[in-house]
């Protein structure tokens, strides 16, 4: 291989170098969806995956989840930290998942890192990070809201050697399997990973040979200064300044609201994000790893300031990040962290509405700032087996001064597919009886907030297990520029009936026996401008098409289905 091939740095030769670091990070993303066991993985392609330096740092992401990156950035510092270059061999493969001893930021995120090698040197890692549907926790799934230390969040995995050159390293994957539900789903998603690396080792070296490794690694760290510059240039276009802003969330029961509070200081090409303010730990599973709440800045920042920003090392070098220890968004061990995504999409949405006082016009109202992920769980009748169903379900984007919000939309850290329901019915012993847009859920404006979704599923011949974590079920996603609020979310059981059950927004273990049904509604997004401002013709389209119902139509914008003010007339 050649290793002394000269290369000038020039904008076109890095600019294709970058975008084939990327289309290996997407080749192993897709590989993996492909080859992955579970519907969690290869439907909902809740999976990430990326390519790092040999300092382990962060050179291309695929455009899957942002808030794996802050178990992927983790984990491959943890294996740094845990072996020297000279005790990494080629054919290494490490598994982890522990916040607090492998970097990952929570333990359904299994993240598998190899190593790259150039004969002898080590040239780089390769990384994916999968969301298994059970790592054995006491409430299937691992993601119950109101689990009060991680110990009851199931199997803690600080890295480990999952394969060498000689295979894999048996006594790994099956104390794995040994604590896991469904340890056959496990070990075939785990083997999907080894080989979505694979996928990633190849191509690799492949542009190692290809480049030579002295004029690829000088393009890397090039690639990386590039994207800082970019960054800070973008950061300088931001008014000098200190903008707050804060909301709250919701608690588990008995702990009430919590503050998530936010000081974005701009100073020329500096930017630093303060949390100091925000809520305490909290006694149940919302509290934030440092790694996940740096890929959740890295995630705002990007989306306000220039969402074409390379999602790299170079990008992290330019903004600072300050939470105190003994905060909700600094999480300290023994803490529980399994429902970290509900306070995660807060932060990202705090943080752009930060960016929006700085500049005004330019940003969206907010979204509905909810994960809303549920777990049903229990014996599968058909085949005695037992289940684990997992889902994030959508809800509503925030109105922004362009366009109306997009409706049953993944906002901000997570990026997942729904499940089809012929997917679902087919995998589980559940019947999606409704599965719908909700009218009236959107915040009213002249450019309305996205609309929340509702899912009924009905409990087939069984007793099964609901978990949940979500928020926005008191407190709506507040409207911008004088929007109004969107709908808040729901969880409720046997809903109309003498038997109706109103759940909080964090819970576990919840018994449903067979036939019953479960309601999820999620939030919608705010909207954004006066409602007076928006065209009456668009409000006469929505309410025809039952985005709108007629008394809301007629209170809100002066519209009936039989007629309404002239086009663009305000009240």
């Amino acid at each position: 291989m050649s290793r002394s091939r000269p290369e000038h740095h020039d904008p076109v030769g890095l600019a294709v170098i970058a975008n084939r670091l990327v289309a290996i990070a997407e080749a192993m993303g897709e590989a993996l969806v492909r080859s992955a066991f579970s519907p969690n993985i290869k439907q909902r392609r809740d999976c990430s995956t990326g390519v790092f330096d040999a300092r382990g740092r962060l050179v291309a992401q695929a455009e899957h989840i942002p808030l794996h990156l802050g178990s992927m950035l983790g984990v491959v510092e943890a294996v740094l930290g845990r072996h020297s270059r000279e005790e990494l061999r080629p054919g290494d493969a490490f598994v982890a998942n522990d916040p607090y001893l492998g970097g990952g930021t929570h333990l359904p995120d299994v993240t598998v890192v190899s190593p790259v090698f150039l004969g002898d040197e080590l040239a780089g890692f390769v990384a994916n990070v999968a969301h298994h549907t059970d790592i054995g926790a006491e409430a299937p799934g691992g993601i119950s809201g109101d689990a009060r230390s991680i110990d009851e969040e199931g199997l803690r995995l600080a890295p480990a050697r999952l394969a060498t050159a000689g295979g894999l390293c048996q006594d790994v994957l099956d104390l794995f399997m040994s604590r896991c539900r469904m340890p056959e789903h496990r070990r075939l998603d785990l083997i999907g990973q080894l080989s979505a690396n694979r996928i990633g080792l190849a191509q690799f070296r492949e542009l190692l040979d290809r480049r030579g490794a002295e004029a690829l690694f000088g393009a890397m760290n090039a690639i990386l200064e590039a994207a800082e510059r970019r960054a800070r240039a973008a950061i300088a276009q931001v008014p000098d300044g200190s903008y707050q802003c804060e909301d709250e969330m919701e608690g588990i029961a008995g702990e009430g609201m919590i503050p998530i509070r936010v000081c974005l200081e701009v100073r020329g090409d500096r930017l630093k994000l303060d949390f100091s303010g925000s809520g305490p730990p909290s006694r149940g599973a919302i509290n934030v790893p440092r790694n996940a709440l740096l890929a959740t800045v890295y995630y705002a920042v990007k989306a306000s300031l220039d969402p074409e920003l390379p999602s790299n090392a170079g990008l992290h070098r330019a903004i600072e990040v300050a939470a105190p220890e003994k905060s909700i968004l600094n999480a300290q061990p023994p803490a529980a962290v399994g429902a970290r995504t509900d306070t995660c999409q807060h932060v990202a949405g705090r943080v752009i509405e930060a960016f929006s006082q700085a500049m005004p016009g330019r940003l969206p109202a907010p979204s509905n700032d909810a994960s809303t992920a549920v777990v049903f769980s229990g014996l599968d009748p058909r085949t005695g087996g037992e289940y684990v169903y997992v889902e994030a379900i959508a809800g509503g984007a925030g109105g922004g001064p362009a366009e109306d919000g997009l409706d049953g939309m993944q906002v901000h850290i997570t990026n997942t597919s729904n499940l089809p329901v012929e997917c679902l019915e087919h995998a589980f012993p559940l019947v999606v009886e409704r599965y719908e847009f909700i009218p009236d859920s959107a915040g009213a404006g002249q450019l309305r907030g996205g609309l929340g979704l509702r899912r009924d599923l009905r409990v087939v011949e069984h007793e099964a297990a609901f978990s949940a974590h979500g928020d926005r079920h008191r407190r709506p996603a507040r409207g911008a520029a004088g929007g109004l609020p969107g709908a808040c979310g729901a969880y409720v059981v046997n809903p109309g009936s003498e038997r109706e059950e109103r759940l909080p927004s964090k819970v576990s273990g919840v018994r449903l026996r067979p036939g019953d049904l479960l309601r999820i509604q999620t939030p919608g997004g705010g909207g954004y401008g006066s409602p007076t401002k928006r065209e009456r013709r668009r409000v006469r389209d929505e309410l025809r098409d039952g985005v709108l119902s007629e008394g809301v139509a007629q209170e809100v914008f002066g519209v009936s289905a039989e007629g309404g003010p002239e086009e663009g007339a305000e009240r």
